[in-house]
């Protein structure tokens, strides 16, 4: 089931992908003795409008599972036309097959190695606890979960190797977001590494009307490994890095104050203040899922995660289309599926590149030249195929669509 905004009598709602061609064509407005009125974000123009918007790779039981992670309380268990860009470098099969093989499991004789201090605080009674958690209460989402890592973790890995971030933070993704681009938390905070829109702009991550890059893995995933490269710089440890990952570097930085006899910051300082209370309750429990999701990620069999389903890691060209144009016609000239596009570029939430300007979309591997072609031969007008309407007051799904003489079932699909 996806999150979608509900359009409630007399609200201003903002409608998207309403798919009119028989009404006027595609890419056009309706005729109207008005013009219609422009898209009105219903957020402050600092927030992207589109955080409440469809999200169809979230089910409901995941952004209930991935809310309930960051609110367990202890004991709670036991209850031209273009041009072909280049592709982005991928991680080659060798090296994804390298990470498979990582997580053996049972059969392994030797420990896996880490980048992170696993093994001085694996036996911590939260870490234990979470562990217990991931295999019971969310075992299920977790799977999910493993089987969504495998299309990322090259990537990540490749990334946080470039940029002198140690590799195994791969798993923050995990218990950040489930590995999902258009996760979307209670706080704004959006995609796989959780920005809320200040954050991402200070990254450099463009977050607007029409493009929301927190939801691009790959530009997310550089933001990311700097946001952890600076914390680490502020703090000298990695796990006090993701600590204010979490809760906020002000939030640490003060309750690092308040610690008698700290001569210098490591990962046990973390361990300090969490004992102390002197974090709250989400960021305390932050590095204790961190480690139990290491420790199960890297081995998913020694932990009864067999006949995982994993997901193949994502390929792609890139090309540059010159003009605002839908995720649905590129889809149709690349011979796959609006899904299948949506999937390669979700920092395009809207389901269309941004007006006024050109845009670099991914399509799959191969199909570039045959996708700028079919391209340049598609009228201007027919590159954007949906329409927006305001909803006012009074307005059912029933007027609107017999206004746009669309059915109601395409104008609630849409």
């Amino acid at each position: 089931m996806s999150r979608q905004r509900r359009i409630e009598p007399g609200a201003v709602a903002l409608l998207l992908g309403v798919v009119a061609t028989a009404a006027c064509g595609r890419g056009g407005r309706a005729a109207d003795p008005a013009p219609l009125p422009a898209v009105v974000p219903e957020e402050p123009a600092s927030e992207v409008p589109a955080a409440d918007l469809v999200v169809p790779e979230d089910s409901t039981a995941e952004l209930a599972a991935l809310e309930a992670l960051q609110e367990l309380e202890f004991g709670s268990l036991a209850k031209g036309a273009g041009h072909v860009r280049g592709v982005l470098p991928v991680p080659d099969l060798e090296q994804i097959n390298l990470f498979a093989a990582s997580r053996g499991g049972a059969a392994s004789s030797a420990s896996p190695a880490y980048d992170i201090d696993v093994a001085s605080f694996a036996t911590r009674t939260r870490v234990q606890y979470y562990m217990d958690y991931f295999q019971g209460v969310s075992r299920d989402r977790f799977t999910i979960w493993l089987g969504r890592l495998n299309r990322y973790e090259g990537l990540i890995r490749s990334r946080f190797r470039h940029f002198g971030v140690p590799e195994d933070l791969v798993y923050l993704g995990l218990i950040e977001s489930g590995y999902s681009n258009t996760a979307v938390s209670r706080a704004r905070a959006v995609g796989m590494w959780q920005f809320i829109t200040a954050t991402g702009r200070r990254y450099g991550l463009e977050v607007n009307d029409w493009v929301d890059e927190r939801r691009d893995p790959f530009k997310a995933t550089d933001a990311a490994a700097r946001h952890l490269l600076d914390l680490k710089s502020s703090f000298g440890s990695w796990y006090l890095a993701a600590a204010a990952y979490n809760g906020g570097a002000g939030r640490v930085t003060r309750g690092i104050r308040r610690l008698s006899g700290v001569i210098e910051n490591s990962d046990e300082t973390f361990f300090a203040l969490s004992e102390r209370r002197y974090l709250r309750s989400e960021t305390r429990d932050y590095v204790p899922k961190l480690i139990a999701a290491a420790l199960m990620a890297k081995e998913p069999k020694r932990y009864g995660f067999d006949g995982l389903s994993y997901l193949d890691p994502l390929v792609f060209d890139e090309i540059t289309v010159p003009h605002q144009t839908g995720l649905d016609v590129i889809a149709r000239l690349a011979d796959t599926s609006t899904a299948a596009i949506a999937e390669l570029n979700p920092h395009f939430f809207r389901g269309v590149t941004a007006p006024g300007k050109s845009s670099i979309v991914r399509v799959p591997r191969g199909s570039a030249l045959k996708v700028l072609q079919r391209y340049a031969e598609v009228p201007p007008s027919d590159r954007v195929t949906f329409l927006e309407h305001v909803v006012r007051r009074g307005e059912t799904l029933s007027s609107i669509a017999e206004r746009y003489r669309v059915g109601v079932s395409l104008l609630r699909a849409a």
